[in-house]
Formats: C-alpha cells, structure tokens, sequence
C-alpha cells in the first residue's frame, strides 16, 4: 500500500473526497430498513483511509466546521429568536441532564474499571464529542502540583482517550438519535418534521419546491363581449366580490387602453383577471369565455414586498384593504404574508407589522404601484452575498475567542458556539432587513453537507489511525468505556425527555437531544431525514448550553476521579 500512501502523501484532498464519494454511497446502502447515512458513511471510511496513513492540515477541519455550523445558524436565526422564552424550558433542562448523567457515567465506569484521571477526561471529551474537555481537563491537571513525569503521563493519557472514543462517540449518537429514537417513539423523523412545519404555518398551504396549485387562487379567462356591452370597465371590475380587473381589451383585432371609464362594445374581447371564484362568476355577467385569442396573454408577477410603511403597522389585513383608496388597489392581489420566514394566515383579522413580507400578485405596472406605496421590493437572487458572509463568520470566530474564567474554570463557545450564534443573529438580522445579505438556499445546502460531511472525514483521517494503534496496546478497555460513556446519557435523557420533559414529535427532539450532546454528525443525519429546519431550533439551543455544560466536565471528572 505505498503506493497510495504516497498519493495521499502528495494529495491529501484525494483522500478527503474520496472519503466523501465511497461514504455516501456505503451511507445509502439498506441494513433491513437500517441505513448509515453520508455523514456515518464518511467518517467508517475514513478511519479505514487513515490507517494507509494521511496527514490533513487541522485548519481543514476548522474552516469545514465553520462554514457548516454559520450555515445552520443563518437558516434558522429567524426561527430561533422567535422560539425564546417559556417554550425553550425543555431544552435548557435537556442539555442539563444529558450533561449531569454524562458526568455520572464516566466517573462511575472509570472508577470500575480502574482508568486513571487523564484515560477518564480523554474518553468524556471522546465519547460526548467535546473536544474543549481536552484543554480544560488538562489545565485543571496541571493545578494538582504532580510531579512533572506524572503530570505529562496524565496528559498524554488524555489524548490517547479521546483518540479511541472519538469515532464512536459521533458514531454512536448518529445510532441513538437518528434510529434508535425514532423506533422509540414508533414515528419518522421525516413524518414529524412535516407535521411540525404544517402546525408553525398556522394552516397556510406552502409549495415545495416544483410544487403548483392543482387549483390555483388566482386565474385570467378571456370572454367576449356580450351581455356586458355599454357598461364600463370599472363597473365590471366591481360587480364581483372579491373585485376582478379586465387588464386587457381588444377590438377589431386591437389592443386598447382600458381605463375605469372606457365603455366595453359588443364583441370586444377582454381578459380578465382575478380570485378563480370570482372570474368564473363574471361569464354571467360579461359573455361567453374565447379559447386561443391571439395577442391576449398578458405576463404577470408574483413578487415580495418588505412592509416598511409606518401607517400599516399594527393594522389588520381587512382594515388594509377597507383603507386603500381604489387607484392603490386596482390589479394587486395579495396572495401570502410571512413573518420572519414564518408564513401567517391571510384572514382579514391577521395584525401587520413593519418588516412583515406581503406576497402580491399582478400586472408589473400595478405591483410596482403597491410596492411604491408599502415598502420595497425583495430581490431574489442566485449569489450569496459574500461581505456579509465574510463578516458574519469574522464576528462569530471572533466570539468563539472569548474566554470567560468562574474560578478557575475557563468557558468558552469555541468556534463553533461562536459560528453559530453569529449565523443565528445575522439571519435574524436578514430577515427583518432584506435588501442585503443573500444567501440562496442551495448555497445554504452545499455548505451545510459539504462542511459537515468534511468535518468527520478531517477527523477520521487525523485521528483513526491513532485510535487503532491505540487499541492495540491497550486493550478494547477504553474502547468500551467509551461506547457506555457515548450510548448511555444518551438513552437516559432519551427517557427522560420522553416521559418526563413530554416530547412528542420525533424531529424536534432528535434536534434538541443531538443539540444537548453537541454531536454534530447526527445532526447533519437528522436535518437529512426530515428534509426541513424543524429540528435545528432546538439543536441550536441544546447545542448553545452544550458547550458550555460539556466542557465543564474536564475539571469535574479530574475532581471526582
């Protein structure tokens, strides 16, 4: 096998992509109805790359992580802020118990089975896939006045634990909560992510992408002119409830203007545009319906509108329309309004804010009109916007540098709290200001696969070797440990949340259970299976605490051992 060392020696993105290409095809391989996932998938095979031997630059890992968690926090920033408050109590208290049985765990079985203060803090940060209890496990050994031999013993044995335990411990919470607990709650992550999303839209039908009403709320018919010759345009236009707009005329194989005035003649042809119910309804009153009218198609838009008006805020949509003089109204039809990303009923009691979004539909001359009078447009676009990008990652990493000490126990976020609360709030901030920061969401999805899915290649390339060599000389001991350490808080707080804390959708606790144990690849798996955002709320919460509570655990484990 030199032979490919030495290619990976030379190219060592090769074995970071092929990782990535044999993984996810092994991760789409059925076991019975079990599957390993990409995530899964590339990390196993990237452990068995590793022992050919490849060196990757830990920066890699870095920037992959990075950009994957940013990515998970601006998609979901929206949501996240507008979930705080009393509903987040389950989640604080989740993390709060998979971090106290975690803890609980690896003293006990450390104790039991004779490992010393380094092996015990290596496997917690393994085993729970925290690697800051490396560094806080360390700095509290070195406060214990051992003699200097002793001490760096005790701090190599650190390492040796968390290199054994680590593959298994995103493995194993990959097992946990993206198969184990959806067979617990006798649901699929994918059912309840849609029965979620369904529930937070209030009702409001939203299409997926591909997706078209079979029946669609808003039509064009062409009908001539028969029974309605002699009657104005704008008598027309108001004799149906909701009101139509004829956007159209054509005579004597003309197209003319129409305005509210112009007096309609026999056999003048004019399209007609409108509430389905409503244009169907105008054929008693207008004429026969035409088919294949050349030179009456008429291209209209859908486009979204940035309420920004101060004299709509805190109206109801009924009010709204009651107030807006007939010119401002003529051939709009608003079609949705969305609140921070969250759809809201069109019912006419519905309450308006500043930054909500107004979906309108109509003739360009007449959204532009609207658009002019409530707020700005919303320009859609296929480029990320890469100096708020830029930034938004700059303030995050800035923030993982934070370290604040209580005692002499330093917290942190770490990059990665940091990366993801940066992305929550430039999200949030997105959202209410829409006219910068764009960030399509296939680019939100090829940096949220791309990073976490090269995160754990990075890992099982640098680490794997290390972990089998290490197994060998010591024994599956560790190994084991690591697997209880890794398995049972998890089935623990799995109980707990469940006939306790009262979790009943299968996404969303997937979301906050992989949060608590900050086990990034399950929750790359479990956004996969749902195929939405649901779970990433809770994750983001849970995950948010996680990293404070786990890496607790270093000088916590050193001072019970």
């Amino acid at each position: 096998m030199d032979w490919l060392h030495e290619i990976f020696k030379r190219s060592p993105e090769i074995a970071l992509f092929l990782s990535l290409a044999l993984g996810y095809r092994i991760g789409k391989i059925n076991f019975g109805k079990f599957q390993l996932g990409g995530v899964a998938g590339s990390l196993l095979v990237a452990v068995v790359i590793s022992q050919v031997g490849v060196s990757i630059d830990p920066g890699v890992k870095s920037v992959l992580f990075a950009l994957f968690i940013y990515a998970v926090g601006y998609e979901s920033g929206p949501q996240f802020f507008n979930s705080l408050g009393k509903q987040s109590i389950r989640e604080i208290i989740l993390a709060i118990v998979l971090s106290a049985t975690g803890l609980l765990t690896v003293v006990v079985l450390a104790k039991l089975t004779g490992l010393d203060k380094g092996l015990a803090a290596g496997i917690a940060a393994g085993g729970l896939t925290q690697s800051a209890i490396i560094g806080t496990a360390g700095d509290a050994l070195a406060k214990l006045g051992l003699p200097a031999e002793e001490l760096k013993q005790l701090q190599a044995n650190v390492a040796i634990g968390y290199a054994v335990t680590y593959v298994f411990g995103s493995f194993g919470a990959i097992i946990v909560c993206v198969n184990i607990l959806p067979k617990f709650m006798g649901r699929s992550i994918r059912d309840d992510a849609i029965a979620a999303e369904s529930a937070m839209q209030a009702g409001v039908q939203v299409l997926g992408p591909g997706q078209l009403a079979a029946v669609p709320q808003l039509v064009g018919r062409v009908y001539r002119v028969e029974k309605a010759a002699g009657r104005t345009v704008g008598e027309i236009e108001q004799s149906s409830t909701p009101p139509t707009t004829i956007e159209r005329v054509k005579r004597g194989g003309q197209i003319i203007a129409a305005p509210a005035e112009f007096v309609l003649s026999k056999d003048d042809i004019v399209l007609l545009v409108g509430r389905r119910t409503a244009v169907l309804e105008q054929s008693a009153v207008i004429g026969s319906e035409v088919h294949g009218e050349t030179g009456m198609d008429l291209a209209m838009q859908r486009i979204d509108i940035v309420i920004t008006s101060k004299q709509l805020q805190n109206k109801s949509l009924g009010q709204i329309a009651a107030e807006a003089s007939p010119e401002v109204r003529h051939g709009v039809y608003a079609v949705g309004l969305s609140r921070m990303g969250k759809p809201l009923s069109m019912a006419p009691e519905t309450i308006v804010q500043t930054g909500d979004v107004l979906t309108v539909y109509g003739a360009e001359k007449d959204v532009s009109r609207v658009a002019g009078v409530v707020g700005y447009i919303v320009i859609h676009t296929e480029k990320t916007d890469f100096v708020y990008m830029g930034a938004g990652l700059v303030v995050g990493l800035l923030i993982g540098l934070l370290v604040v000490k209580i005692g002499s126990i330093p917290l942190t976020l770490g990059s990665g709290g940091g990366a993801l609360l940066s992305g929550l709030l430039f999200g949030w901030y997105r959202a209410k200001k829409q006219t910068f920061g764009a960030m399509p969401g296939g680019a939100v999805q090829i940096l949220k696969d791309l990073g976490l899915a090269g995160f754990v290649v990075v890992v099982g390339l640098s680490s794997g070797l290390q972990a089998v060599e290490t197994v060998r000389e010591h024994g599956f001991t560790i190994f084991l440990v690591g697997v209880a350490v890794t398995i049972i808080p998890l089935l623990l707080t799995m109980l707990f949340g469940r006939y306790v804390l009262r979790y009943d959708n299968v996404a969303i606790f997937a979301g906050a259970l992989s949060g608590s144990r900050s086990a990034n690849p399950a929750f790359g798996e479990i956004l996969d299976k749902a195929e939405n955002s649901i779970p990433t709320v809770p994750f983001a919460i849970t995950y948010a605490l996680a990293n404070v509570l786990l890496t607790l655990l270093g000088p916590l484990v050193i001072a019970f051992m």
